[in-house]
């Protein structure tokens, strides 16, 4: 086996090594809360030494629950289930041993820990991620990457690593077959230089001291050919990945199937049916109510407001597309003057129009100054926490189409139409306005492909951040 090149691991080094100590500082912490905040009738002694023995056995745990493997520290939500293993895996070990040596104090004390255990330890892991996150998009602990495969498969693979530069792959260089290079390394595909075909690959990987290789879908390279290059890459302390071409399919649809020798590659059918569809309704109905009885002062001087800006009614009503392709009636604060549709016409060749399709203009003089301040805000949205008690939208999903939109939709595009459209969605937490059609559509159509009750929440929260620094919106 080739030994590791401690170089080209150096980013992974120090990031274990914080987690190792927040990892432990947290259990201390918990330690501490066992030892002076009283506990039952257990002696001062007893405490301390559960509290002296806790951070050995709180790293154990998490070794032995993968916690600090490379191939999850950073990067995937296996950070976070390691934590909670762990947790779980250190109860039941003290439950089981204190019951075989008749220690009830231990598994007290224990149980005790066991919350702060698993908040300090997920609050540390996530400071840790963010910080790892704003190094990477400046380019910094980010893994030199040469991309291989061919040239209709690399060009999405490159694109595709750009967008995630938190997962840590810097394409620094290509080998693709398809293209004539000849020698020739200014060919650049999506800016990254081209260094030769496939079997020339290590020179690449020499020359531009490469970590990590990728592998995109090319008939070119399977079999024997892989398997040399995994055998090269192998001496030269180089990690290997294959991306199998399904880009828009998310990591939890996907797992590997061993089936007659062979690992197959096995995609789950989309979850937004049966019980996860009431569930996900349930969730709407509730935190719709909830949020309006809420919110229903600041909808209140959110009215005046707009009726003492400029004449007109208070609320916009406009006919969207929903689930099925049933129409409804979106509810909108008035952001624009009343006769905004009239010189709609007149504006739509702006130059400054960040959608085609959808229309909108960064100073669009249609817009009122409350409407302006709403929009900047996206305040002029919470009416629609109505449609979604309705059953018309979801608190999240593809943004709502117009029926003219829906006239013009592609097959592709008519997807979007299988779920209830969203008062939010990735496409709101991704550049909103400033998006291309294209782009929102992909969006909206990996959201439908790729739901679940996770995705839902974490873009509810990246809602608030996207809204508090106003991107996109106009």
């Amino acid at each position: 086996m080739a030994p590791e090149h401690p170089a080209k691991q150096s980013w992974y080094l120090r990031y274990r090594s914080k987690a190792v100590a927040v990892d432990i500082a947290g259990a201390v912490v918990a330690g501490l809360l066992c030892t002076f905040v009283p506990i039952g009738d257990a002696p001062l002694v007893d405490r301390g030494l559960v509290a002296l023995a806790l951070p050995g056995a709180w790293y154990l745990a998490i070794l032995l629950c993968h916690g600090y493997e490379r191939r999850y520290l950073g990067i995937t939500a296996d950070e976070y289930r390691a934590i909670g293993r762990a947790v779980v895996g250190l109860v039941v070990s003290v439950a089981v041993l204190s019951w075989l040596v008749h220690a009830e104090i231990a598994r007290g004390l224990v149980l005790t820990a066991a919350p702060p255990l698993l908040v300090l330890g997920l609050l540390g892991r996530h400071l840790l991620r963010r910080g790892l996150l704003a190094r990477r998009e400046v380019g910094i602990d980010s893994q030199r990457t040469v991309v291989i495969g061919n040239v209709r498969t690399v060009a999405p693979l490159i694109r595709q690593l750009r967008r995630a530069p938190g997962e840590g792959m810097q394409v620094v260089g290509a080998c693709v077959s398809g293209i004539a290079t000849e020698g020739d390394f200014s060919t650049e595909i999506e800016g990254v230089p081209v260094f030769g075909y496939p079997d020339e690959a290590m020179y690449a990987i020499d020359l531009l001291d490469a970590e990590v290789v990728a592998v995109s879908s090319d008939p070119e390279l399977s079999g024997p050919s892989l398997r040399r290059l995994a055998w090269s890459l192998e001496e030269r302390a180089v990690d290997l990945v294959i991306a199998p071409g399904l880009f828009e399919v998310a990591g939890p649809r996907l797992s590997i199937r061993p089936s007659a020798g062979m690992p197959l590659l096995h995609v789950e059918r989309p979850a937004m049916s049966g019980a996860r569809r009431v569930f996900k309704r349930t969730v709407d109905m509730v935190l719709g109510v909830v949020l309006t009885v809420l919110a229903a002062p600041v909808l209140l001087g959110i009215a005046v407001a707009i009726r003492l800006d400029s004449p007109g009614g208070v609320i916009f009503r406009q006919t969207r597309v929903g689930a099925r392709g049933e129409t409804f009636q979106m509810l909108k604060f008035r952001t624009m003057v009343v006769d905004a549709e009239q010189r709609k016409a007149e504006l739509v060749t702006a130059v400054d129009a960040g959608n085609t399709v959808l229309f909108k203009m960064r100073r669009d003089p249609r817009v009122t100054s409350v409407g302006r301040i709403l929009r900047r805000l996206s305040i002029d949205e919470v009416p629609q926490l109505i449609n979604v008690i309705r059953g018309e939208m979801s608190l999240v999903g593809p943004r709502p189409p117009l029926p003219s939109e829906v006239a013009g939709y592609e097959s592709d595009a008519t997807r979007r139409l299988r779920v209830k459209p969203g008062l939010t969605g990735l496409w709101q937490v991704s550049g909103r306005s400033d998006l291309s059609w294209d782009e929102s559509l992909r969006l909206d159509l990996w959201y439908v492909d790729n739901w679940s009750l996770l995705l839902d929440l974490q873009i509810i929260v990246r809602t608030a951040k996207a809204v508090l620094r106003g991107t996109g919106a106009y």
